[in-house]
């Protein structure tokens, strides 16, 4: 996945289907709502609650998708270019963290 293309395809379709960008404030009430479905379907799916019935039908990729959008969106409308952010602190984690987790005992 291309960060700056996927920006640039987000921005195509708000302007030509979407009419306008939501606020930042919005954005941001969405992006929590879309964080909480993934984490719903991840805790009962993955962790120790039960599934309901009606959450098993539900698609973790579908959602995650949702959480990627709505950050490309507030990417766009804020003027940040995700892929040179994203590039920037695989760097910084590159070197500052090279080590850090191979040292850590509670990963063995």
């Amino acid at each position: 996945m291309n960060l700056k293309s996927s920006q640039l395809e987000v921005d195509t379709w708000i302007k030509e289907h979407g009419v306008r960008y939501f606020n930042e404030l919005t954005n941001m009430a969405q992006l929590t709502e879309e964080v909480g479905e993934v984490a719903r379907i991840i805790a009962r799916r993955y962790g120790e609650q039960s599934e309901k019935e009606s959450d098993k039908n539900k698609d973790l990729g579908e959602e995650l998708a949702d959480v990627v959008f709505v950050v490309l969106c507030l990417a766009n409308q804020t003027g940040i270019d995700l892929q040179a952010a994203f590039d920037k602190k695989m760097d910084l984690k590159s070197v500052r963290d090279k080590d850090r987790h191979k040292n850590n005992d509670k990963l063995k």
